[in-house]
């Protein structure tokens, strides 16, 4: 099979050659530039550059030489823009290590050291000495919602993760955007193998959170429930417009179209399958209907957290795939999800635990780890191998690597 063949026959609940693997198909599934840093030095590619294409969470853009050393089967489109040298300036990471910004992104380096993001006037970001990735500080409907919602989409701009998009949506506003989207993606697809994934988000509840800020928001969902349907309705009428021109643009000749919304804490949903079906699953079912009855491409959420007691709910909504398989969660576990859900939806991630073992464990223990979960979900395939979220920055690249031989090992991959 080829890669973007193992991707698609794992999606569709058909056992691939080979467990496929993804990093840094989109912005849930990286690696901290920091860690990729490290991580290329212990592989021993020494060319190119590590280029921060996220710069709120501070995520990499891995290179060719490092996906082919790792065998990943997934691309994101997005990796298309910014592709020239002069679209990159040089910086300095919060551990020394060497990196680049793309030219647009230009934060204020305060006197204690905090890098800071001004939009408008107003600070919308921050990102403290020696950290690792910029933290929300505005937020646009703190004190109300607004009588109507007519400057919704620039009430968005004002909050870091509309402000700071990362590529290719950092390019949106060109007046051929488009179509170079379409050009460009076309031109990959002819002269790559591997899957195409686009990323649009389309968040609802995680929109209201960005707007409203996470405390008022819950609040809202009980107290003032009419507020939400009304910011929500508004949410979906702006990214519809966005699904039927990405759909229109791409949808052909992409593969895999992810969306986003964060539902889950450590301990359970944000909130009951009640409320789940009150506020948000019809507008996820018109996001999932649209994408399946215009094109061929597989939908995929990416919701962090416990979220078992919602899968129910989000299988029926129609997604795909889900991301990132939170497995240190509560109700998470591995086998469970198989064998209740196994058949139903593709478990992209939750291949090894971010936090505790990679970061933590001895490279034996990562590799066992790591085996033991492919044992888990990679029978009748609805499984893609990935970390539990993106790679955090002070992950041994000795593990990072361990991870993905393990894989290969599994495989039956000479390395």
């Amino acid at each position: 099979m080829t890669p973007r063949e193992r991707i698609i026959a794992a999606i569709e609940h058909r056992q691939p050659d080979q467990v496929p693997v993804d990093l840094g198909s989109n912005p849930s599934s990286g690696i901290s530039a920091i860690a990729y840093h490290r991580l290329k030095q212990t592989l021993g590619v020494t060319k190119g550059h590590t280029r921060v294409y996220d710069v709120v969470q501070q995520l990499a853009q891995p290179e060719e030489a490092v996906l082919d050393r790792l065998g990943v089967d997934v691309l994101d489109i997005g990796r298309l823009f910014n592709d020239r040298d002069s679209d990159w300036y040089d910086v300095t990471l919060a551990d020394g290590s060497p990196a680049q910004y793309p030219v647009w992104f230009r934060p204020i380096q305060r006197e204690d050291g905090a890098c800071e993001v001004e939009q408008a006037g107003t600070v919308i970001a921050r990102m403290p000495a020696s950290g690792t990735f910029f933290d929300q500080t505005f937020f646009p409907y703190l004190e109300g919602y607004p009588e109507h919602f007519q400057g919704l989409s620039q009430a968005m701009q004002m909050v870091l993760w509309a402000a700071l998009a990362h590529s290719p949506w950092d390019h949106a506003r060109e007046s051929d955007f488009w179509v170079q989207l379409r050009d460009r993606t076309l031109g990959l697809r002819q002269t790559t193998d591997r899957a195409l994934m686009v990323v649009v988000g389309c968040n609802l509840f995680e929109w209201g959170t960005f707007l409203r800020r996470m405390d008022n928001f819950l609040m809202d969902l009980a107290l003032m429930p009419d507020q939400v349907e009304r910011l929500v309705t508004a949410l979906m009428d702006l990214h519809m417009q966005t699904l039927v021109k990405v759909c229109e643009t791409v949808g052909d000749c992409v593969d895999i179209i992810r969306f986003g919304d964060d539902l889950g804490m450590m301990g359970g949903a944000f909130m009951s399958r009640d409320m789940y079906c009150q506020f948000f699953k019809a507008h996820h079912a018109q996001l999932n209907r649209y994408v399946h009855t215009h094109t061929p491409m597989k939908t995929f959420l990416h919701s962090c957290g416990s979220i078992y007691s919602l899968l129910p709910d989000l299988i029926d909504a129609g997604f795909d795939i889900i991301n990132p398989v939170q497995t240190n969660c509560r109700d998470m576990e591995p086998a469970r999800l198989k064998a209740e859900f196994g058949e139903a939806i593709t478990f992209w991630g939750g291949g090894c635990d971010t936090a505790r073992v990679l970061g933590q464990g001895t490279p034996a223990d990562v590799r066992q780890h790591v085996l033991d979960r492919l044992e888990i979900f990679a029978p009748g395939g609805g499984f893609v191998f990935n970390t539990i979220h993106n790679i955090l920055p002070e992950v041994p690249a000795e593990n990072i690597r361990a991870a993905f031989d393990a894989v290969a090992e599994f495989n039956g991959v000479q390395r």
